[in-house]
């Protein structure tokens, strides 16, 4: 899947702004795509505020929240209608040099990986979120990347959602 250049600056200008939240009701989103994995529908979505995914009663939100004040949890584990819901972040600032390189790698992943959505921002081709979803064993993972050129910063999510 090739990148969606977006229409929308960033709302979130840095990582620290970042929130994370379950339960959220959608938001307008820049990008929607749709899909089933495992059997399970799950809804990737853009924002100009970075993403969320709903898979199965997962409500997930990663973004920059109006009145919420930001900062990701490292790690966070609950228990959601019969399935574990396990989410970790990581938060990364680069050298310059390694920054574009970096990016490259993730777009690259994104476009090579069939179950995937990511944009590109105005303004740099390095300002970017991508989404993938994939099937394990045992449940759905997805993972995100959330690029700040302007701090040469990348933040990164894992979630598992696994039957319990």
């Amino acid at each position: 899947m090739s990148g969606i250049a977006l229409a929308a600056p960033y709302l979130d200008t840095d990582a620290d702004q970042l929130s994370f939240a379950l339960g959220h009701p959608p938001y307008t989103a820049l990008a929607v795509r749709d899909l089933t994995v495992g059997g399970l529908d799950v809804q990737l979505r853009l924002l100009g505020a970075s993403h969320q995914v709903f898979a199965g009663p997962v409500r997930e939100t990663v973004a920059c929240l109006p009145g919420v004040e930001g900062g990701l949890p490292d790690s966070a584990e609950r228990e959601l209608d019969g399935w574990n819901y396990r989410f970790g972040a990581g938060v990364r600032r680069f050298p310059a040099d390694e920054f574009s390189t970096q990016v490259a790698g993730i777009r690259g992943r994104a476009e090579a990986h069939p179950r995937a959505l990511y944009g590109v921002f105005p303004g740099s081709p390095d300002a970017v979120t991508a989404l993938t979803v994939e099937w394990r064993d045992t449940g759905p993972s997805w993972r995100t990347w959330h690029t700040y050129p302007q701090s040469r910063t990348i933040v990164a999510t894992h979630t598992r959602l696994e039957v319990r």
